[in-house]
């Protein structure tokens, strides 16, 4: 596995990379994409997943659908 280059600490972060990094630390399963024109993010989409976890009990019931 490739270890990931990160700028200088002393660097400022652009504004794109502070709101990615956002919306990844805030999501439990989902999706977080970049639109990219011309070589610059002109949008961030995430979509959230929410999982539900049940007993056996309901697994079963769900299971004969």
């Amino acid at each position: 596995m490739s270890e990931a280059i990160l700028p200088a600490a002393s660097a400022p972060q652009p504004e794109w990379l502070r709101l990615v990094q956002n919306k990844v630390e805030t999501l439990r399963f989902g999706v977080v994409q970049l639109v990219v024109h011309d070589g610059r993010v002109t949008q961030i989409e995430r979509t959230e997943k929410t999982r539900i976890y049940s007993s056996s009990a309901n697994s079963q019931d769900s299971a004969a659908l």
